[in-house]
């Protein structure tokens, strides 16, 4: 009788043990952010704020010159991510003919998703 009690018992603490180290290992542990990589996103709109769809944003790396594009969807947003934060960019949108001034993202803006949204103003003659 005592070994059935002494393999349930072991049984019990077995499967507690199990239970314990199951739910430490599911845990979610929050990381720090890479403060070496940023994303940046924004809207393009017009002048009355309504969103453009179809505008091309274009972020150019100031560094090495390379400009990588993105085409707004139906709400005008637009999203560039994994950018290096040691790098300077520029960004505008284009439309119709219209284009927003150039906006910069420089290595002194520290925030890790900034929101830089794009006015689109008629062509300058």
């Amino acid at each position: 009788m005592r070994r059935i009690w002494f393999a349930v018992g072991l049984g019990l603490v077995l499967f507690t043990l199990g239970a314990a180290a199951f739910q430490w290992t599911s845990e979610k542990k929050d990381k720090p952010r890479d403060r070496t990589h940023r994303d940046v996103a924004g809207m393009v709109m017009l002048q009355d704020e309504t969103p453009v769809s179809g505008a091309v944003v274009k972020l150019k790396n100031l560094r090495n010159l390379q400009v990588r594009s993105f085409i707004t969807q139906a709400d005008g947003k637009y999203v560039f991510q994994n950018l290096s934060s040691s790098v300077d960019f520029e960004l505008n949108a284009e439309y119709k003919g219209m284009s927003s001034p150039k906006r910069a993202l420089t290595i002194y803006d520290t925030r890790l998703d900034p929101i830089i949204n794009l006015k689109l103003e008629p062509a300058k003659k």
